[in-house]
Order: C-alpha cells, then structure tokens, then sequence
C-alpha cells in the first residue's frame, strides 16, 4: 500500500483521541492519559508536516510502537463503550465536514484555475504592451487596408485575448496552406490585449498574410443602442452531462462540453460589413490540413456551417429550451470552426432574432450564460449546414480517451473544456499538437516564464 506508514498513524491517531477522553476521566490512569496526550501531540506535529512516507522524519518506527503500546493499554481497562461510541461517532462526523470542506475548496481553486489567465500569460501580454509604448512600430495596416475589405479573400475571425493561443491558430492555419497570400486575419480583442496584440503580430511574420488587430470597445463609438457597451466576449462553454443510450443505468452518465456564439459573435455583419463570407476560428484550436476547400462549401442557403454535437440532441435539452421551440431531432452545434455566410445572415437577420431571444429569455432565466446558450441554439434553427465529422475533432480539453487515429486525421483539434493546452491543467499527451505551433523566440516569453 502506498504511504502505508501514514495512513497507519493516522488510523492510530484517530483511535487514541477516541480513547484520550474517557482515559482523563480517571485520576488513577493520570500517567496513561500523560502518555496518551504526548502520542497524540506528536503524531499531530508529524502529520502536519507530511503527507507521504519518504518524508517522515527518522525512528518513526519508535513512535508508531509507542503509541500502539499506549491504546493497548487504554484498551484493557474497562470503559463505558457508550462514551466511546460517542466519541468515535464526533470524529466522524468531524472528518466528513472536513472532507466535504477540503472538496468544495479543491473545486473552487480547479474553477479559478481554468477561468483565470495563468499569471505568466499575463505578464507576457502586459510586457508586450509596455513594448509597444516604448518603441512606437510602424502601423502597416493603412497599406494592408484594402485587403481587410476585399470579398475576394480568404477572410478568418478569432475571438480572443490570448496572444499565444490566437497565435498559434494563425501559426497552424498557415502552415497548413497550400495558398497562403490571399488569406486574412481579423483578430478581435478587448482594450486590455489590444497592444499587446498589435506588437506581437507585428513583429511575428505569417508568410504573406495579413493580419488585423481589432479592439472590440471601439465599436462603441458607433453603437446605435447607447444602453448597450460592447466588450469582447468568447466562446461559453457548457457542460453537458446526461445518461448514456448504450448504458442507461442510473450510475453511466457521460459529461461533453458545448461551446457556441457569445454575444460577440452576433456583432460579424456590422464589423465586416464589405465581407459575404468568413471563417471564424475559436482560440483553443489546433488546424492541421488545409481549410481552402471551406471557401467553396455549398451551404444550401444556410448561415452557418458548423461541426454537429449529436452526441446532445435537442431532445434530450427539451425541459430547458421549451418543448415547441426547436426540432427535436436535430443535433446541437458548436462553435469552433464554423463557415459563416455573411449574405444570408443578414438576409434572415440572425442577429435581430438572437437579441429578441435574449430579451425574452432574460425575464426568465437569471443566468445570463444560460441565456446565452438557448438564444444562440434557437436562433440559429434551420439555419445550420453539418459540417463532415472529418473536419473537426472536439474534446482535447477533457476527454483522455480519445484515438490517437482520429486526432491524426482530423483537419482541426479543438480544446473545448477546461484543461485548455496553455494551462498546467492541460492534458499531457494532447499538448504536443498545440505546442509545435507556439513561437518561443520572444525574450519576454523567457522572462514572464511562459512554458506551456
């Protein structure tokens, strides 16, 4: 048995304080109950300071047969079991409190850990844009200006304040490419990422494409609903647990992560308003073929082209979307890659019907992320082209069990879930196909200790 040396002083300690009390009732066991208060002391100082064997401090051996002496003892005198009993029952329910204390703990720091950005990428993004500052680049974009607006390109969106993950995206897309010098980048940030983005993708060359850095909050200048600020929003990712149809037993239920549109996303027809068609990418994307032949994709009139999630189908999401709202045999969709026909969407006005959803989902549903995901299933109703299941490989980001055959084959690996590829929690085998794409000449990725 592992740490078996602990675990037997920890099951010594729990029956001597079952046995200290009704011991120093007694004045005539006053030297057992001295000797049994020392033991516990000092089990109690060992076992703050360590949790494993190889750590225990030298003749611990002396001390665990110290101890077992002294409960032999407390053990031959006669005692009233009932206090005992008693006694024993309190530690139990002093160790389950404190284990369901230790448990709801270890969740909330799993939780920071995921939705907080590790303090290295901060401090990357915070270098580079005290960099910027400092040495004033050349803004290149008036004289790539004309190809930010060309239909004619091969235009690609990326929601993100990572500068590392959106870089690697771009960095896996390109190097996938057989034709690289009419595809566009448009990277939308938030104030915060926005110079910090700028530097990096300034000084960090794609082969010949083009890359644009927006900042989100500066749409608000043109912002119809002065009610409404607008701030970068990403992907929300919903956890999704329901029983399995191969195993209906009540114990085999199966967890996915959904990730759809933010608010962000319904926002494509405004800020690329010259634009028919673009891709929109998630961060936690890895592409590994070339995406060209999406720009020909006959969507049937659709809006969005999407990966289909038929793992969740509707049906089984009826009591939270309402029971007529929706075809109960369709599958859910995901945002990661999706093809976007920015003709249709403004034809069937997508983002009018997402924004009424919203509304009248607000009076119901408290939650706003909540609210989020029924708008952005429903709005999009009739409106979604399946994407082949060979074009997007989800689950990189909680599920262990994947086949190494299809993440080989897949055009594009996505993250979804919270052991994200840039965080510590990431799951080990899967980070190689992220890594390889992650530029490591930047001095600041050293000094910020950046190290995926």
């Amino acid at each position: 048995m592992q740490d078996s040396m602990v675990k037997k002083m920890k099951d010594q300690l729990y029956v001597a304080r079952a046995y200290y009390p009704s011991v120093a009732k007694l004045p005539a066991l006053e030297k057992l109950s001295h000797e049994l208060k020392q033991n516990i002391q000092e089990f109690e100082r060992v076992l703050s300071e360590t949790s494993t064997d190889k750590d225990l401090p030298p003749l611990i051996g002396r001390k665990l047969r110290k101890m077992e002496a002294a409960i032999a003892k407390a053990k031959s005198h006669p005692f009233d079991c009932n206090n005992i009993d008693k006694k024993l029952r309190q530690l139990v329910d002093m160790t389950e409190d404190e284990a369901n204390f230790h448990m709801k703990q270890s969740a909330f720091l799993y939780q920071l850990a995921v939705q907080t950005m590790p303090k290295s990428l901060h401090c990357f993004s915070m270098r580079l844009t005290v960099e910027y500052f400092r040495s004033a680049p050349l803004d290149i974009e008036q004289s790539l200006a004309e190809k930010y607006v060309n239909p004619e390109l091969h235009h690609f969106v990326i929601f993100s304040n990572n500068v590392l993950a959106s870089s690697v995206v771009i960095n896996s897309t390109i190097m996938h490419s057989k034709e690289s010098r009419n595809q566009v980048f448009h990277v939308l940030t938030d104030t915060q990422n926005y110079f910090a983005m700028k530097l990096w993708f300034f000084r960090n060359s794609f082969k010949e494409v083009a890359v644009q850095v927006l900042n989100i909050e500066d749409f608000n200048s043109n912002n119809h609903d002065k009610a409404t600020v607008l701030h970068l929003s990403l992907p929300e990712e919903f956890r999704v647990s329901f029983r399995s149809v191969d195993k209906p037993s009540a114990t085999q239920f199966r967890t996915e992560y959904m990730s759809v549109f933010s608010h962000s996303h319904y926002l494509l027809p405004r800020i690329f308003q010259s634009l028919k068609k673009v891709v929109v990418l998630d961060d936690d994307i890895v592409v590994q073929r070339d995406l060209s032949a999406l720009w020909s994709l006959d969507m049937d009139g659709k809006v969005n082209a999407a990966p289909q999630f038929c793992t969740v189908r509707l049906i089984q999401l009826k009591n939270y979307l309402g029971a007529n709202s929706f075809d109960k045999n369709s599958c859910a969709w995901m945002s990661g890659l999706n093809v976007i026909d920015l003709v249709m969407w403004r034809k069937q006005d997508v983002t009018a019907t997402y924004q009424r959803l919203v509304q009248e989902l607000d009076t119901e549903e408290a939650n706003s992320e909540a609210v989020m995901l029924r708008a952005s299933l429903l709005a999009f109703q009739g409106l979604v082209h399946a994407l082949d299941d060979t074009w997007a490989l989800s689950g990189l980001g909680h599920n262990y069990g994947l086949e190494v055959e299809a993440i080989r084959t897949a055009a594009v690996l996505h993250y979804n879930g919270n052991m994200k590829p840039w965080l510590e929690l990431g799951i080990p085998k899967y980070k190689d196909y992220w890594r390889k794409f992650l530029s490591r000449e930047n001095l600041f990725l050293g000094d910020c200790n950046v190290n995926p």
